[in-house]
């Protein structure tokens, strides 16, 4: 199975840029994309349908706001909308689609960089989301993360570790919580094929940060240990350039 996350900053600025054609010519198996920024109304249904996707929204109340989908061409078992906490369900963060004993959820963690108030969101967010993992995890052991964490866990992850010890996203605190995250019992796949620095997710739109490659490294596939060794593969894809931050992919045996 081909696992694709992609944070696409706005679906329908994404689909103007061949976004639809990208996933043609990728082939993903399972695209989970977060930050729609769009209710599914509003969008061109037939054009996932025609290239071979069920498709599963979960926009925010909030039009034009944060928002995440699953777009599968196998059908999901279930597929259950939001994490049972109204603040959180309201801006449309979670969902997650299971087959057979497999759950695949895609995320979108909160930013804190809009300020003191949305940075404590982001933390209250953290502690709420490892709860409601740690209790699906009863029921529901098999688990692939994917989406936008909004976090870089290692000085490695970013391209100016030094200069952002204080910015939002690589705060020691985030930082913190990812380890804990990890050694609650899942793995940053894509570390486990790829050691070397310079591998990043996201970059500013300010100073030309892309095309100098001065990026972090925030959206991930956290895989629960149980399913390490079906682990198979996974890749960056920065020539993918439909949004400010690039797809990720998993190769995974299901």
């Amino acid at each position: 199975m081909k696992i694709l996350t992609y944070n696409v900053n706005g679906i329908r600025a994404a689909l103007g840029k061949g976004l639809i054609d990208f996933f043609k010519t990728v082939n993903p198996d399972i695209i989970c994309l977060q930050e729609l920024k769009a209710q599914a109304e509003q969008l061109p249904l037939f054009d996932f349908e025609e290239a071979g996707y069920r498709h599963y929204w979960y926009s925010a109340q909030k039009k034009g706001y944060s928002g995440v989908a699953i777009l599968t061409k196998t059908k999901p078992d279930n597929v259950t909308y939001g994490m049972g906490i109204e603040k959180y369900d309201n801006e449309g963060r979670v969902l997650r689609a299971d087959y057979g004993d497999i759950s695949v959820i895609s995320v979108y963690h909160p930013s804190g960089t809009s300020g003191d108030e949305r940075q404590a969101f982001k933390m209250v967010w953290l502690e709420d989301f490892q709860t409601y993992i740690n209790e699906l995890k009863k029921t529901r052991p098999n688990l692939i993360i994917s989406g936008d964490f909004n976090i870089c866990h290692k000085p490695i992850d970013i391209h100016d570790p030094i200069r952002n010890a204080h910015s939002s996203g690589f705060l020691p605190e985030e930082r913190e919580w990812v380890t804990r995250f990890l050694d609650s019992g899942f793995i940053d796949s894509h570390r486990t094929f790829n050691q070397e620095p310079k591998q990043y997710t996201w970059w500013s739109f300010r100073s030309n940060a892309r095309a100098k490659n001065l990026g972090w490294r925030i959206d991930y596939h956290m895989v629960s240990k149980p399913l390490e060794k079906k682990m198979k593969h996974s890749l960056i894809m920065p020539d993918a350039k439909h949004s400010d931050h690039c797809p990720v992919q998993l190769d995974i045996d299901f």
